[in-house]
């Protein structure tokens, strides 16, 4: 059974890979992620604020600076929480490029194209053979329009594309609104990849202790669902290559995720449960079903449940909203 998949220009054995997670930071869980059969390693993000911050000296200031407003410096992470610096960030991808025989792609995470620019560069030059752009922003200011939200995105990525020569991605949120016309702007600007979405963390609020707290949950197969649509509504619609993060979990996951079509499926919450070896079992039971089913190829699947190409188009818009309703109520009746 032939698995390959192309995603950003690289040829792939099979579409199933980690996605950004702190695994990599663990030469031995690396190399054990290439032993189950990794496709590539996706790298977690080195974030803007950890650049501007070693650029301007904010984080040797800040730890010197007076208790008296520890309050207000309670809401910026400490640089002891980073997991990686700059610098270690950089020196992490030769390391792991070094340990495995696989496309590593490297991940920054910002909000402004001046952010991090020299770092792009610095992490081609590290050996990345991808950059993966974590445009990870919550739109708050009630004065700024949602087309100035969108044009955000599409400067950091053209300044990145401008800087760079290896293949950039482009990790969206589901909150624009209009995916496909962003989706759509991002390919013609050249975006190589767009990989279906971040996981926004939700605060809570402790009642105990009156604070605001953040607490990490891992995805369920749940969470799938949304990327399916978005999947399904652009295939075909963009040149770019389409991956799938968050939610997969099983080897049905990763097939639905392909019939949408995706050319990579990203997983971390699954490797984080069942550890690294869970790579092999998703890769087996989708070559068994595969084989069951009596496809020739992982491709021949690709993209046969999307927009274009599905039997029931309808179900990815609002036509199949009132019938999924009645069904309830009857249900319930």
């Amino acid at each position: 059974m032939d698995l390959s998949t192309t995603y950003l220009g690289l040829t792939l054995p099979h579409p199933v890979m980690p996605g950004a997670s702190p695994m990599v930071d663990h030469l031995d869980l690396v190399k054990r992620l290439e032993d189950a059969g990794a496709a590539a390693i996706t790298m977690h993000s080195l974030f803007e604020e950890q650049i501007t911050r070693e650029q301007q000296g904010m984080v040797y200031h800040m730890e010197l600076l007076d208790h008296g407003n520890a309050e207000a410096l309670s809401y910026f992470p400490q640089a002891s929480e980073f997991r990686l610096g700059p610098y270690q960030y950089l020196e992490q991808v030769r390391l792991v490029k070094q340990t495995v025989a696989l496309p590593v792609i490297a991940s920054l995470n910002g909000t402004t194209s001046e952010g991090w620019l020299e770092y792009a560069k610095l992490i081609e030059q590290a050996g990345a053979s991808a950059i993966e752009l974590n445009v990870y922003h919550v739109a708050a200011d009630p004065r700024e329009t949602g087309d100035a939200v969108e044009r955000r995105v599409l400067d950091i990525v053209g300044a990145v594309k401008t800087s760079v020569s290896v293949p950039v991605a482009v990790k969206l949120s589901p909150f624009y609104s209009s995916i496909a016309h962003l989706a759509a702007s991002l390919d013609a600007l050249g975006a190589d990849g767009l990989v279906l979405f971040n996981r926004f963390y939700q605060p809570d609020i402790d009642l105990q202790e009156l604070a605001v707290t953040s607490h990490l949950s891992l995805s369920t197969s749940q969470d799938l669902l949304l990327r399916l649509r978005w999947l399904a509504v652009l295939y075909g619609r963009v040149k770019a290559s389409l991956a799938v993060s968050g939610g997969v979990h099983t080897a049905q996951d990763a097939l639905k995720a392909v019939m949408a079509g995706a050319g990579a499926v990203q997983t971390v919450s699954g490797l984080l449960k069942n550890g690294p070896e869970h790579i092999k079992a998703i890769v087996g039971g989708m070559r068994a079903w595969l084989e069951e089913h009596e496809y020739e190829s992982l491709e021949q699947a690709k993209g046969s449940m999307s927009l274009e190409r599905s039997p029931n188009p309808a179900a990815f818009e609002r036509a199949n909203y009132m019938k999924v309703l009645a069904a309830y109520q009857m249900k319930i009746a």
